[in-house]
């Protein structure tokens, strides 16, 4: 608390948010509403132009803003948008993403991700740079009505500019501590008054921060780079297009997880993260004069490589590696009538089909095989010891996961005056299916211990396991979807609102499980193993919840102050959660608690006083504790979910001098995020306590070219962003520690 108050007076001395007379005159643009009105609806096809007048909670953020903050990535956003936290941990296949208590460390995510309206449907690909941001925009609460599988948590939509609405050359360059280095650059032109194009690419670097006390090296380096090409323009009157495909590559550490005993990272194996990522995504708009279509169509590939120390340790225990390709299809069709002042409505279907090709093998060492198989196994029986043929073998698991789903929509809203009512439904099929191999080929000489202790030559045992078979699951979901908004008689855009919506997460296998059946399987040769109900054990089933909301939307326009606020509970049925079984050494499993709740509150403000001067905070509280989970050993009835930070804040102000010669303006800006409590075990005897972040910059910008010199967690405020156990051993990956850059953007 007292590092909390020391940040009070930065803020009242460095002030507040941007000089309206050039941020609001972009803030007030479409492209940073996420609106496309001449050219191409972007976001808005599934809602209305603005959110504000929506019965929802939501927080849109605009270039400028985002350029501010540095935000080139969706964990920019972190904690910007209240209950809102994606930590940074592990490599970039871990997208985790939180709101309002639900959230999820592996396999499926809670939170949906658009890219120009294209969903990503595998949250290994949602952490990745992506340059010329136009908008982003955070939906919390359920969006499954709309948008189905994986939103029960929410949505976030990313818009990227558009050559129709600008054109030029835009690029960045920026260094920071850390060795980190990025720099973009695209050109954005017409072909006629009808069509344009663009066509951008990025890279960046980081050296890293973390060093591994076994090699010296730094372990969380990472390069990467991303091409993008759009083109869009008027087919006719009535009919537009966009495309937008692209392409990106990285290469990475990661997983500087420290020993809690030691307080180092000491690891022996090699760790990475490699991923091949391409999409494609094909928009159709047509307006008609009673309704509008539009088309989505988009492909996607990824193909990915996750190659880890397992135990974390400095001995030879056991690596495993995760490979996997993945093809995926969408459509979605959407029709939206635009006739009738009084009732409107929306209908639509979607359809997706995705195939994962993947391979698991987990590889036991010499370390792993001595201390978790012979030890074992001789302990049981010390008068018949085992010694393993080789000092080395594979635990080998291959997967084919096709997956498919189909669903159609309806939601209609009936404007009654200053009442708008709301009613919608989503129908929704999916079927996902397992086919999978494990495999083993190994072998130990058993030795027989005579009376004075010397050991003789007994038999030899091969082992040869080569396990096949199918699982399949089906899903079938109804998706309502009730909502109010009340326009309140007051100068201004002001509303009050209340909603109920089911939220819907899709089940699945848990494939990291294989190697944990297969080594039981192994040790059943020798007596010792549990056995295994594969088909109990692989499968987790969806998630689903009800979200009650209440909320409100105020603008005071003498005052230039906008207010949003909502109050929810969500009572939510067979929660994901990630967890490492009793007695595991290679696997870890999602499984289902029985029913957890979750209460709490949001307010943002958006503040802007006088002329260069004003304020944007957000604040969001979560109370999310387990309702019934017994997990067989414990009882965690009335514990916190864990993971899932209890309160989210976010402080922003700008001052901006403006200027009439070669320099436009001159603007100081501040901010601050604030995270925790975060409980790290369904048990609660781990916390990471609230912790707050500073970062400030100060910006002068010319006509064509923008200098900001900007810094995070100036006070080098120590956290923790990951808890986990292996092996009975704890571990935790610090967060990132103080950091200073230079960004340079120019615009021609």
């Amino acid at each position: 608390m007292k590092r909390f108050l020391f940040y009070i007076p930065v803020f009242l001395t460095m002030s507040a948010m941007a000089n309206p007379a050039t941020y609001a005159a972009e803030s007030d643009t479409d492209v940073n509403k996420g609106i496309d009105l001449e050219e191409l609806n972007v976001v808005a096809i599934k809602q209305t132009d603005v959110l504000r007048d929506d019965p929802l909670s939501a927080t849109v953020a605009g270039r400028l803003e985002l350029e501010m903050l540095n935000a080139d990535a969706i964990k920019s956003i972190s904690e910007v948008a209240p209950n809102l936290y994606i930590p940074e941990y592990g490599s970039r296949i871990t997208s985790t993403i939180y709101v309002r208590g639900i959230g999820a460390r592996m396999d499926q995510p809670s939170v949906g991700l658009n890219v120009d309206n294209v969903p990503f449907l595998n949250k290994n690909a949602y952490d990745f740079d992506l340059a010329d941001i136009a908008s982003v925009e955070m939906l919390r609460g359920p969006q499954s009505t709309l948008y189905g599988r994986n939103t029960i948590g929410g949505l976030i939509n990313i818009t990227t500019l558009s050559p129709l609405r600008w054109q030029g050359w835009r690029g960045m360059v920026s260094g920071a501590s850390g060795n980190e280095w990025k720099a973009s650059i695209g050109w954005f032109g017409k072909i006629n008054d009808d069509w344009a194009t663009s066509i951008s690419g990025s890279f960046s670097y980081l050296g890293g921060f973390y060093r591994n006390l076994y090699n010296g090296e730094k372990v969380d380096k990472e390069k990467s780079g991303a091409l993008r090409w759009k083109w869009e323009g008027h087919i006719n009157d009535r009919w537009s297009v966009r495309n937008t495909a692209s392409a990106s590559i990285l290469r990475q550490g990661g997983y500087p997880y420290e020993s809690v005993e030691t307080g180092v990272i000491n690891h022996n194996d090699t760790c990475f993260y490699r991923r091949f990522l391409w999409n494609d995504g094909l928009t159709f708009n047509g307006r008609y004069d009673a309704f509008t279509v539009s088309s989505i169509t988009s492909v996607q590939y990824l193909e990915d490589n996750m190659t880890l120390d397992q135990d974390f340790l400095p001995d030879p225990y056991f690596t495993l590696t995760q490979k996997q390709k993945e093809w995926a299809v969408t459509e979605d069709v959407v029709f939206r009538g635009e006739k009738g002042s009084v009732y409107k409505w929306l209908a639509g279907c979607f359809g997706f089909y995705k195939g994962i090709d993947m391979t698991a093998p987990v590889v036991f060492g010499d370390k792993g095989i001595a201390d978790l198989i012979e030890k074992h196994r001789n302990d049981a029986n010390p008068y018949y010891p085992i010694s393993w043929n080789t000092r080395s073998f594979t635990l080998g698991s291959d997967f084919e996961i096709p997956t498919g789903g189909v669903a159609i929509y309806h939601e209609s809203t009936f404007d009654l005056g200053r009442w708008k009512l709301s009613a919608g439904i989503r129908l929704d099929w999916e079927k996902a299916t397992l086919r999978y191999r494990s495999r083993c080929k190994t072998g130990y000489e058993v030795y027989q211990r005579d009376q004075n202790g010397v050991l003789n030559p007994y038999r030899q045992v091969d082992i040869d396991i080569d396990d096949r078979d199918r699982l399949s699951r089906d899903y079938f979901n109804w998706l309502p979807r009730l909502s109010a908004i009340y326009s309140l008689p007051m100068e201004g855009e002001n509303n009050v609102y209340a909603s109920v919506a089911k939220g819907y997460k899709s089940g699945g296998f848990n494939t990291q499980m294989f190697s944990e059946v297969l080594q039981q399987r192994l040790m059943s040769y020798m007596g010792i193993g549990e056995r295994y109900d594969v088909d109990r054990i692989v499968g987790y089933k969806p998630e689903y919840s009800w979200n009650y909301e209440v909320g409100a939307h105020l603008s005071f326009p003498k005052a230039r102050l906008n207010v949003d606020m909502s109050l929810f509970y969500i009572d939510c049925h067979d929660q994901q959660l990630t967890m490492f079984p009793a007695g595991t050494t290679t696997g870890r499993i999602m499984t289902n608690a029985g029913r957890t709740r979750s209460f709490g509150g949001e307010l943002s403000l958006d503040w802007q006083p006088i002329s260069g001067l004003g304020f944007k905070a957000s604040y969001g509280y979560t109370n999310a504790k387990f309702v019934k989970f017994f997990n067989g050993l414990e009882d965690y009835k009335g514990k916190y979910v864990p993971y899932a930070p209890q309160n989210t804040l976010f402080v922003q102000g700008l001052y901006a001098f403006k200027f009439s010669g070669f320099l436009k303006s001159l603007t100081l800006e501040a901010n601050l995020r604030g995270t925790g409590d975060i409980y790290w075990n369904e048990s609660n005897s781990l916390h990471q306590s609230f912790y707050a972040l500073l970062g400030a910059s100060v910006t002068l910008e010319s006509k064509y070219v923008t200098l900001e010199l900007w810094g995070r967690n100036l006070t080098g405020t120590r956290y923790d962003t990951f808890y986990f156990m292996s092996m009975g051993n704890e571990f935790l990956q610090r967060g990132r520690p103080r950091q200073l850059g230079v960004t340079m953007r120019f615009a021609i």
